[in-house]
């Protein structure tokens, strides 16, 4: 079994968040050898009583994917840069798709296009309604109109003129830049539920999820590989529990037992929640370098 690549979460909320954090995190995570740095997407939190928030999103505002990944891009070289994931439904295809391929300029070719359509619960009805509200896009918008959404994207990002006739997003013929660096951006789905797994292996080039259980993680990849996916799978992992600290040992014995967990269920990629450990940023390097140094990684 090969080992998954290996990519971490760089610290975009909490009272840890901050330039500095951000630059401590992503160089660290290049110069010890890892692939790849992720930040994941949340417009907004509910407050009141009918919140329950099974999915335990943290409690603090998360700051803009795009934005924090540019500034990782513009202090690292090498290392690939993932929105895992970034709710594109809450913004026009048009505009999503000029900031990504921006970004992927900027990085020469770094991005990866983790993409989602609400989400932040994990039961039904799956999203949260008011994030719906506050960006002006009707919840009736997600499934097919997500996919019209992601092909309007990938529209602007192929020749000019760019035209675009679908049932919900509508481009006139246009020219549309910037292009991506390369031939295309990878657009991996995040996923949790069958039908969103199929589609993501119908018309994605991968999916994300999340490992709260693993055996629902092993679920989720099957069914991607049944419905005949090839692309990327990317796991994300947590090295301790939300809003604790951990020490190196159990952090590297628990990203190894993870590692083994994920190449077993046929996962290509897994990403560690660093960011929802309660330690200084410089205290997740520290830990980056020790896992580094045990998995005898690539030191730059």
């Amino acid at each position: 079994m090969d080992m998954p690549r290996l990519g971490v979460t760089l610290q975009h909320f909490g009272p840890h968040a901050g330039p500095d954090a951000v630059v401590t995190v992503a160089q660290a995570a290049e110069r010890f050898g890892f692939d790849a740095v992720s930040v994941s997407d949340r417009l907004l939190t509910p407050v009141g009583p009918h919140w329950t928030n099974d999915a335990g999103l943290p409690e603090s505002a998360p700051w803009d994917v795009l934005e924090v990944l540019t500034w990782a891009a513009a202090h690292t070289r090498r290392i690939r840069l993932t929105t895992a994931v970034l709710n594109t439904i809450f913004q026009p295809p048009v505009v999503v798709a000029r900031r990504l391929a921006t970004l992927d300029r900027l990085s020469r070719g770094r991005v990866v296009a983790g993409v989602g359509q609400g989400g932040g619960t994990r039961l039904a009805p799956y999203y949260i309604p008011e994030e719906f509200t506050a960006a002006g896009v009707p919840a009736g918008r997600r499934g097919a109109g997500f996919a019209e959404h992601v092909a309007a994207m990938r529209a602007c990002w192929g020749p000019d003129p760019v035209e675009f006739h679908g049932e919900h997003y509508r481009i006139p013929a246009s020219r549309i830049g910037p292009k991506p660096y390369g031939d295309r951006i990878p657009v991996l789905f995040g996923a949790i539920t069958r039908r969103t797994v199929e589609r993501a292996a119908r018309i994605g080039d991968g999916f994300v999820t999340t490992a709260v259980d693993w055996d629902d993680t092993r679920a989720h990849i099957r069914w991607y590989r049944d419905a005949g996916g090839t692309g990327t799978v990317l796991v994300s992992t947590f090295p301790a529990p939300p809003g604790t600290d951990v020490s190196t040992a159990d952090f590297v014995d628990t990203t190894l037992r993870d590692l083994d967990r994920a190449a077993e269920a046929g996962a290509d990629e897994m990403h560690l929640a660093t960011n929802l450990l309660d330690v200084h940023p410089q205290r997740q390097a520290d830990l980056l370098e020790a896992l580094a140094t045990e998995l005898a990684l690539p030191v730059s």
